[in-house]
């Protein structure tokens, strides 16, 4: 009998440490929070080693409008991201090469990116679009777009091969070889 209760209690206990770990991955919100899903967003969303990533809301009272807002404001982030990464990845690739003409050539390049930025920024894709009529009658636009990271590489390699001054000292392999380490970083956020 002794070994029975023993046998049951190790079984409930089992049962127990299931139970509970099957209960962590749902948390609990603070009283009176209320959990929301926003549409176009999550991790489906994020940049990753592949393609640069962006998502935003737009709200009107016009249809077209909160399109064109959410649209606005989705690219906004993608080329302030996309900016953001590529200057870390000139810096790297300037620092990694040592020229002697490097504040010079630092220079060039942040000119580049605005302008690589500008061109490929016509080459977004939407990956999703929900568009919603609000009680107040309002319209919202939920849009998440993305941009191939390899587009933007060529992009540049295709500009940098253009002048002739970077041309001298640019390592198209180089450059690739560091942009690819900086979008495994951001798979990886």
């Amino acid at each position: 009998m002794k070994k029975l209760t023993y046998a049951a209690l190790i079984l409930v206990g089992f049962a127990a440490v299931i139970l509970l770990d099957g209960c962590k991955g749902k948390e609990k919100l603070p009283k009176g929070e209320t959990e929301i899903n926003i549409p176009c967003s999550g991790p489906d969303f994020f940049t990753n080693n592949k393609f640069f990533r962006a998502n935003s809301l737009g709200e009107s009272s016009d249809l077209v409008a909160s399109k064109k807002k959410a649209l606005d404001n989705a690219r906004a982030e993608l080329a302030a991201s996309i900016q953001s990464t590529v200057k870390t990845v000139t810096d790297n690739y300037l620092n990694s090469r040592e020229f002697n003409n490097k504040e010079e050539l630092e220079e060039r390049f942040e000119q580049l990116n605005r302008t690589v930025v500008n061109q490929t920024l016509s080459g977004i894709k939407t990956i999703c679009e929900k568009q919603v009529k609000t009680e107040s009658g309002s319209y919202k636009t939920y849009i998440a777009i993305e941009l191939s990271a390899s587009d933007i590489v060529s992009k540049y390699n295709e500009t940098l091969s253009k002048d002739e001054r970077l041309k001298i000292d640019y390592d198209y392999e180089k450059f690739k070889e560091t942009f690819e380490k900086e979008m495994e970083k951001m798979g990886k956020r």
